[in-house]
């Protein structure tokens, strides 16, 4: 921030601790005047002395980062001082494990679905299938292979995968993840 906005104004810190506002001070490019709950929390959880301390110890590029991490956890410990951002943290993981958990029994419930709405193929090409699966012997008399029951059904064809999970119908676990 530019000196003029120091002179102008003090920062959150120094307005709040009522002091004044030196071109120098460690608190006004992380705690503007306009926003003082900012620092009251954080000045309430951890204290101005000790902030003023892990800010002097960070790396500047780093400051503002620890500054944010620290007004976090001064509200999060305001609304819950016994676990703060743990609490936070801890109900959102367990809302993400139950999304989880929706959404694999969705997944599941929609193969189901897939796979049980499969149309019965019609009367014309189930025998034009088990036309297919019956032969002629070499004396001209027709048989019917002792596979031909596989056969007569499009969507159960000794070359459908359905040893892996799929529906038989071209509509694999995979596309619905």
């Amino acid at each position: 921030m530019s000196s003029s906005t120091y002179s102008n104004s003090p920062c959150a810190a120094c307005k709040f601790l009522r002091r004044k506002c030196l071109p120098d001070c460690v608190f006004a490019p992380y705690f503007p005047p306009e926003e003082p709950q900012k620092f009251a929390n954080v000045h309430k959880i951890f204290g101005a002395s000790n902030v003023s301390k892990l800010l002097n110890e960070v790396q500047p590029h780093q400051r503002d980062d620890a500054v944010n991490s620290l007004a976090y956890e001064a509200e999060a410990r305001m609304k819950d001082p016994v676990y703060g951002c743990v609490g936070a943290i801890s109900i959102l993981q367990r809302q993400v494990i139950k999304l989880q958990k929706e959404l694999d029994a969705t997944n599941a419930n929609l193969i189901r679905y897939a796979c049980t709405e499969i149309p019965a193929p019609s009367p014309s090409s189930s025998s034009q299938y088990a036309r297919r699966s019956s032969s002629t012997s070499h004396d001209g008399s027709s048989s019917t292979s002792s596979y031909g029951h596989y056969y007569s059904n499009p969507y159960f064809s000794p070359w459908s995968n359905s040893h892996n999970g799929s529906c038989g119908d071209g509509h694999d676990k995979a596309e619905f993840k």
